[in-house]
This record gives structure tokens, sequence and C-alpha cells, in this order.
């Protein structure tokens, strides 16, 4: 039987200041609601116990990193949530509008494709001329042309495996 996950409020209230200055310092807003945002990071922090990643704790995760590498937070699919609904699909992250008050926080419907349908990230060749591929942050979008991926994203700090060769 699997003991429940303790984790004391004063260490979600020093991960929720964190996040909160990382996602502004990236342009991005984190939900009004801090109440609801500490819950959610709750969440993250108990699936970093739990399989060693913070897997987004609205989503089933399946304690494989590569299988849920996707829904690891922030997830791939926060930014066209963000521009197409104003909200992520837990709604950590919100728009400006969504923060301003000017629009109610969304539902947001699950973007996620299932398992069956999920893409393994594309794998493109360098093109001849380049010295270096150009690795692509999943999350973010951020590109960078060097041996390998940064270790986190200068962007979204997301890790070292959310990068793809994009050529």
């Amino acid at each position: 039987m699997n003991t429940p996950v303790q984790i004391p409020d004063e260490e979600v209230d020093v991960q929720y200041r964190r996040i909160l200055r990382e996602t502004e310092q990236g342009g991005y807003h984190l939900n009004p609601d801090v109440a609801f945002s500490k819950a959610l990071i709750h969440g993250i922090m108990v699936n970093e116990q739990r399989y060693g990643y913070g897997a987004c704790p609205c989503r089933l995760a399946v304690n494989d990193r590569a299988a849920d590498l996707d829904i690891i937070c922030p997830c791939d699919y926060r930014d066209p949530d963000l521009l197409q609904y104003g909200a992520c699909y837990c709604a950590l992250y919100v728009s400006n509008a969504v923060f301003q008050g000017v629009q109610p926080v969304p539902v947001v419907p699950e973007r996620r494709p299932p398992q069956d349908q999920r893409q393994k990230p594309a794998q493109h060749r360098v093109p001849s001329g380049l010295p270096f591929p150009v690795w692509r942050c999943r999350v973010c979008g951020y590109l960078c042309a060097r041996e390998g991926p940064p270790e986190i994203c200068p962007v979204c700090r997301a890790s070292k495996d959310r990068f793809e060769k994009f050529f």
C-alpha cells in the first residue's frame, strides 16, 4: 500500500515563489488565485516525489518519463492553450486578460492526443553547411544551434530532454 506523499506548506510556498518569479521573468502569468495555484504546485511536487518528474497534476502520468515528457510542467500544450483559450489545461498559467480579470478563467479541453495517437519527436537531419544541429524546446519554441541542447531552456526552464533536433 502506497503512503500519501506529505509536502509541508512551507515547501509549497517556496516553490510557488520560485515559479512565480520565473514565470513573470519569462513573460507569463500564474493564475491570480494564489490558493488554486499553490494547490496545483503541490500536485506537481507530489508527482515529482512519486515519479521523479513534475507531471501535470490534472493528467494521468504513467511513471515513464519518456511517455510523460509532453505533460511535464510547463507542458508542451501550455502555449497553444494560452493562445486559443487564455489558460492552460490545468489553469496554472493564464493569459494577461485572465490575469487582469478582464476575461474569466476558461474551461480548456484536453489537447493531448490519446496515447496510441501520440507521435515521437521528429528527428531532422542537419542541412549541409550548418556547423551544428539546431535544437528546439518543445515547450516554448526556443531555438539554439550547438552540439547538444542546453541543460535548461533559458526561456521556460524546461529540462534538456524537452528539446528535439529541429535541423
